[in-house]
C-alpha cells in the first residue's frame, strides 16, 4: 500500500489539504497528517483537523510521496528545521506535491535549484530567486517533484496527483 506525508501547521488552506487527503485515501493510500505540534489545527477558514503525530516522529523514507498544502502555514513550516529536514530528504529520494505556497518549503530546505514549478503568482519572484523557473500554468511535473498554482486548479491537480504516485508506487 502506498503511504503520504502530508505536513501543515495551522492557518492551512482547506481545500488544498481536504482535497488532496481525500483524492489519495479514495485510492487507498495510506495518509498520515503531522504538524510540527500535537494539538488541533485550524484552517484559514475555521475548519479545525487533528495531526496523526508530530514532524520531528517521522521517518521520511517510509512515505512514497509528501504533499505540502497552501496558506500562511507554509510561513510557520519553512520556520521549523524537522520540516525542512523530512521535505529535503523525501525531495531527494521521493516524491512531492505541493500547492500554492507550498513551495516556500522546498524554497527553504534548499529543494527547488534547477527546477521548473508554478506556484501561487505572488511567490514567483521567489520561486526564482532560490533558482527555479516558473511557469503561470495549472499543474507542473518537474521529474518527482508535482506543484499546483493554487486552490482552483485543484481539480486538475488530484487526477495528477494519483498519476504521479502510481508511476512508482501500486495505488
Amino acid at each position: 500500500m502506498a503511504k503520504a506525508l502530508i505536513i501543515l501547521a495551522d492557518r492551512f488552506e482547506e481545500l488544498s489539504l481536504y482535497l488532496p487527503w481525500y483524492r489519495l485515501r479514495e485510492e487507498g493510500v495510506e495518509v498520515t497528517l503531522a504538524s510540527p505540534l500535537l494539538h488541533g489545527l485550524t484552517g484559514l477558514h475555521g475548519y479545525r483537523v487533528e495531526p496523526d503525530c508530530r514532524i520531528h516522529e517521522i521517518t521520511p523514507t517510509d512515505f512514497d510521496l509528501l504533499v505540502i498544502p497552501d496558506g500562511p502555514c507554509t510561513e510557520m513550516l519553512r520556520l521549523r528545521e524537522e520540516a525542512l529536514d523530512v521535505t529535503r530528504t523525501i525531495a531527494m529520494e521521493g516524491r512531492v506535491a505541493t500547492i500554492g505556497h507550498g513551495p516556500q518549503v522546498l524554497q527553504s530546505a534548499g529543494a527547488l535549484d534547477g527546477r521548473t514549478v508554478t506556484a501561487s503568482p505572488g511567490i514567483r519572484d521567489d520561486i526564482r530567486a532560490a533558482g527555479a523557473a516558473y511557469r503561470d500554468e495549472a499543474v507542473v511535473l518537474d521529474g518527482n517533484l508535482l506543484t499546483c498554482r493554487g486552490p482552483d486548479d485543484l481539480p486538475e491537480f488530484c487526477g495528477s496527483l494519483v498519476r504521479f504516485l502510481r508511476q512508482t508506487v501500486k495505488v
